[in-house]
């Protein structure tokens, strides 16, 4: 399913998006799937499988610490694959987020069509860039798959129109210069970024942005709602994973999380 089907039925609804951020494999496999099945239940409209990885760049520390125990547990790519295919038909698209190390030791064209075939939507890949991204052009346009590539608060005007050109599904703009990480407040930077993403993609463009890094609750949600066309929440609900005490209380605490999240972004504008 493409994200685009989730982004018009927000757009009908007069709303954002709400996409929902988790690593498969933590706690464990299966764990990873239930709460990922929790956030669909209440209100995620689109879901991001990251694939854990020794060298998570743009990742904090929550994402940090929840990836190293996936790795420690024995976690391989197969694993994120397997986690698609148990959820793509829980109700909403499902990106693979992952550095693209991983896809390229996989295999490019191999890891196209495998993902195609566990029902995934494609790829957000965070570190590359789309100047040297030709070869996954070629595969995801051969697998029909969505393609986010990111942009920045520094990034030129000429550089977002490039990267816009390249995307599928949305842009991701990263509306602070760091890492991942839920905060106390949302990023002043963000409108200005998703008004020059709008400007250079062109008039004419339907390209959906959406906003990344630092919304932690619903309030947060609704504010960044107000003018992004996608709402990505990440850091917060891996940490009710992580701060809790059973697995299924991590679960509950994702569930009750992505309910308030989706509260947000069903607010009036």
């Amino acid at each position: 399913m493409s994200v685009s089907v989730a982004f018009d039925k927000a757009r009908a609804e007069g709303r954002s998006a709400l996409i929902g951020y988790l690593p498969a494999g933590f706690p464990t496999v299966p764990g990873a799937i239930d709460a990922i099945k929790a956030m669909i239940d209440n209100g995620v409209d689109i879901v991001e499988v990251g694939l854990p990885y020794s060298d998570p760049v743009m990742d904090g520390p929550v994402i940090q610490r929840a990836t190293e125990a996936a790795l420690a547990g024995g976690f391989r790519v197969a694993d994120g694959l397997r986690t698609v295919e148990a959820v793509a038909a829980a109700g909403a698209p499902i990106l693979v987020m992952t550095y693209w190390n991983l896809v390229e030791r996989y295999g490019v064209g191999r890891f196209a069509a495998d993902l195609a075939a566990a029902g995934g939507a494609g790829l957000i890949t965070p570190d590359l860039i789309p100047d040297e991204s030709q070869p996954w052009l070629e595969a995801s346009d051969a697998h029909d798959l969505d393609r986010v590539f990111l942009v920045s608060p520094s990034s030129t005007d000429a550089r977002i129109a490039m990267t816009a050109g390249r995307c599928r599904g949305f842009v991701y703009a990263t509306s602070v210069m760091g890492v991942t990480g839920a905060r106390s407040s949302t990023s002043t930077a963000a409108p200005a970024l998703v008004e020059r993403i709008r400007k250079a993609a062109g008039s004419d463009s339907t390209l959906p942005v959406a906003v990344g890094l630092g919304v932690s609750d619903g309030d947060q949600a609704a504010e960044v709602g107000a003018f992004a066309d996608g709402v990505i929440v990440g850091s917060a609900l891996v940490r009710c994973l992580q701060d809790a005490a059973t697995p299924a209380e991590g679960v509950a605490a994702v569930a009750a999380l992505s309910a308030d999240l989706a509260d947000g972004v069903r607010r009036r504008r």
